[in-house]
């Protein structure tokens, strides 16, 4: 029997939305596995995305910076056309950008001139950002014959966790679904699809609730292991599944939630 090899040596990974938070964690710990990275957001003019590339860099692997909105087919398509032509090859896809508009049902909003109505905002980045850049890139690894999609969905796609959520919850429900459709109809292609649902996470997505001790205390007695999860815990259950550890892994959702859903 093999020993567990976390290793991504000789890999290149995409991460989306890695400027912060869960897709920062996910970028450092895939460099720190030998992994050369692109960090990609729709935000880069504060230097936040920058400097996970030098932090990348540090850890001796190279790394590209792209300013991309993946809600819009051009942009992604040149995003994918920057990492090819400086890296020649996509091995990991991180489908990581997403928002959250918090809305109670009966006051979603969805009128298509609004360019900030919560529902078509959330279903563009969260739900057809993730499939135009897994169609994009699962072009590219049908040629390679080879490839790994991880998509950030979240236990909300899998559970009302939050009921002023019902956007966020059909988008992540959604990811869900398009995770387990890529796993089944790329398979024949050496290429695997998996999903992580995480809980609570503190990063700035969840400020909102870490930084209200109140609110806090009420979220975290709800999880049995009593607190929520740091970036890095969802960013090494995503190693797990870009690794060659997770080889015969394909269309699962894996929580990483604290046990929330047990």
């Amino acid at each position: 029997m093999g020993a567990l090899s976390l290793s991504l040596e000789d890999k290149v990974a995409l991460v989306t939305g890695s400027r912060r938070g869960i897709g920062k964690a996910i970028a450092l710990t895939f460099a720190a596995a030998g992994a050369d990275v692109a960090v990609s957001d729709c935000v880069i003019d504060d230097g936040e995305l920058k400097a996970v590339a030098e932090q990348i860099t540090k850890l001796g692997q190279r790394a590209l910076v792209i300013k991309a909105d993946v809600s819009q087919k051009k942009d992604v398509e040149d995003m994918v056309r920057s990492v090819m032509d400086k890296f020649g090859v996509i091995d990991i896809l991180v489908n990581n950008a997403g928002i959250v508009l918090p809305v109670p049902v009966l006051e979603v909003t969805e009128v298509l001139e609004v360019p900030d109505d919560n529902w078509n905002r959330m279903i563009e980045v969260n739900l057809k950002g993730c499939y135009l850049c897994s169609q994009a890139i699962g072009k590219i690894m049908v040629k390679q014959k080879q490839g790994n999609i991880v998509n950030i969905a979240s236990v909300s796609g899998l559970a009302v966790a939050n009921t002023l959520n019902v956007v966020y919850n059909i988008t992540k429900a959604g990811v869900i679904m398009l995770t387990r459709t890529l796993a089944k109809e790329l398979a024949g292609y050496n290429i695997r699809a998996n999903a992580i649902a995480p809980g609570g996470v503190r990063t700035d997505l969840s400020k909102p609730v870490w930084t209200n001790p109140e609110y806090l205390k009420r979220v975290e007695a709800s999880i049995p292991m009593k607190r929520i999860a740091e970036p890095v815990e969802i960013a090494n259950v995503a190693l797990f599944l870009a690794s060659e550890a997770s080889s015969y892994i394909t269309g699962q959702v894996i929580p990483v939630d604290g046990g929330l859903l047990a």
